[in-house]
């Protein structure tokens, strides 16, 4: 008995047409549809802020309009987060739109994750439920569910417990269950799309994944026939790396364990995932907190031609009694520029000014009217990619936790009845596994300087403050040398921005790859654009642009 789950979203603005192209594509029996992420959290909460009715993902509401009929003519259940911090409101409209439309559906939702009265402060401050809710509203009939904060692997799970009748002990099972649905929820990622060795296939339009789950947690993971992109283990390794740390993937329903993957090849297109062990879940849940940190404005001055470090040193002389008591200053200076350069815009370097303050006046009126004077007093060529404006508001995230039953998790059927879903049975505190036994070294041999990115892929990305990344190879001769050579003092060292934090290293053997967390990194998340690259999504392809001594017989 096989459960067909397919993914028809990766975040809020994915590819619109993607649930009519999941839905006729192939054989489906869930369509799954991810549009929650932190900085996605903040943006709902500020919706809400001018219109309480609203903090749900518009755009699911208007694939619905054109799909949901064929979702039902078709037997397949649709399962969502796009509820966002309003899946009753969503839930609600979804039954108007199925009403006018004459489609009978049955629609239900979940609720309990809003912790926001408790954390006065707060724009936006919601706990990660699991996916036994989702369970109980399939279990009684809904053909759409309709969630807020839940974990981006429990659109999976739910679905998943609710077919083959899972209990909330069985961990393996649950963990089976976690892995499919970390790999599906960034929808084209896994099938292609921001992966290092793109080249190896047509990247240029992927299809959207599905996992083909059985009974004992086990899953194939593939696509639908005739569409883009391609799915090899490369592409799921990549996607199990993305925005995790250790061994322990830890969940509000179960811990798995990412150390027991085992992936191979099941034909074209396909790879089968299975081995998974889960462990109880830990016994708390985590709380994303989302609060307005302030305001920020930037500019980006245009340096061109000669002179670039003195251009530089004296815009920077002349702003600066105007940023004299702004709270948050930064200057970066991007060396784009190439000497006797055949265009001025290869000829040009780029010098970007961030400044953030709690007082908008500080960074608004004060920063662009001071930039703007400059105009025909400064450097030689003077001029911006874009005017500043008058600031614009900036938010933190940062994660907090709660016990398991300090939360209402509620099941809300298409008939108005109210099922509790009672919190984990069992918890374990969660323990760092011990790292595993490196394999032995290669044997001594000639080396050539090259970028590590020739025989290692990457995939990076955020959570809160910190970023990931991780690093696999695809042979077990680059794993031996990997698994020496990539310490996590090396990785400071090809890396400089990371230096002076806290870098560590987690070890997968089973899947040839390392894991790095950067602890700090991104600030207080996304939303204050603390670096260039806020969500450190490039961070692991400048990794494998770094040059090191490479064993010739690997290149």
């Amino acid at each position: 008995m096989t459960l067909r789950i397919g993914n028809a979203s990766g975040f809020y603005g994915d590819r619109f047409d993607a649930m009519r192209e999941m839905l006729t594509g192939g054989e489906l029996d869930v369509l799954t549809g991810d549009y929650l992420a932190e900085l996605t959290m903040l943006i709902l909460g500020r919706d809400r802020l001018k219109d309480p009715a609203a903090g749900y993902a518009r755009t699911f509401l208007r694939q619905s309009e054109e799909c949901l009929g064929l979702a039902h003519e078709r037997g397949v259940r649709i399962v969502t987060n796009a509820g966002g911090l309003n899946p009753a409101g969503l839930a609600d409209t979804v039954r108007r739109l199925a009403d006018r439309l004459g489609i009978p559906v049955r629609v239900a939702h979940v609720a309990g994750d809003d912790l926001t009265a408790a954390h006065p402060g707060s724009l936006a401050a919601h706990a990660y439920l699991g996916g036994f809710g989702i369970t109980r509203c399939l279990r009684a009939g809904a053909d759409v569910v309709v969630t807020g904060r839940v974990t981006d692997a429990a659109l999976v799970t739910g679905p998943a417990a609710a077919h083959f009748g899972w209990g909330e002990t069985e961990y393996d099972r649950l963990a089976g269950a976690v892995v499919a649905g970390h790999v599906l929820e960034c929808g084209a990622q896994a099938t292609g799309g921001n992966y290092a060795f793109f080249r190896d296939g047509d990247a240029r339009r992927p299809g959207f994944p599905l996992a083909e789950l059985h009974e004992d947690g086990s899953c194939v993971i593939t696509k639908h026939p005739g569409t883009g992109g391609f799915v090899d283990v490369g592409t799921v390794t990549a996607q199990l790396l993305y925005e995790t740390a250790g061994a322990r993937y830890a969940g509000p329903d179960v811990t798995a364990r990412l150390d027991t993957v085992r992936l191979s090849q099941d034909g074209p297109d396909r790879v089968r995932i299975e081995g998974v062990r889960g462990e109880a879940p830990p016994p708390t849940l985590k709380v994303g907190l989302n609060r307005l940190g302030g305001f920020r404005n930037e500019v980006v001055f245009v340096l061109t031609g000669l002179d670039i470090e003195a251009k530089a040193a004296l815009v920077r002389e002349q702003l600066e009694p105007a940023l004299g008591k702004v709270a948050d200053v930064r200057w970066e200076l991007a060396r784009t520029d190439r000497p006797d350069a055949p265009t001025e815009e290869t000829a040009s370097a780029l010098l970007r000014l961030v400044v953030r303050d709690p007082d908008q006046g500080a960074v608004g009126r004060v920063l662009s009217g001071a930039a703007v004077e400059l105009a025909l007093a400064s450097y030689p060529g003077f001029h911006v990619l874009a005017p500043p404006g008058k600031g614009s508001p900036y938010g933190v995230f940062e994660d907090v936790y709660v016990p398991h039953g300090s939360v209402d998790h509620v099941a809300v059927l298409h008939d108005g009845r109210r099922i509790i879903v009672p919190p984990a049975h069992d918890t374990a505190v969660l323990d760092a596994v011990p790292q595993p036994p490196l394999p032995e070294p290669p044997e001594p041999g000639p080396t050539r300087r090259a970028p590590l990115g020739l025989v290692a892929g990457a995939r990076s990305g955020d959570k809160g403050g910190n970023a990931n990344v991780g690093v696999w190879v695809r042979t077990d001769d680059a794993w031996r040398w990997l698994a020496h050579e990539l310490t996590a003092d090396r990785f400071r060292e090809l890396i400089p921005e990371s230096r002076e934090l806290t870098v560590v290293r987690h070890v997968l053997p089973n899947l040839r790859a390392l894991n790095f967390v950067v602890e700090g990194i991104l600030g207080a998340g996304v939303a204050t654009r603390h670096r260039f690259d806020p969500q450190a999504k490039a961070l692991g392809e400048w990794l494998r642009s770094r040059h090191l001594e490479i064993p010739e017989a690997l290149l």
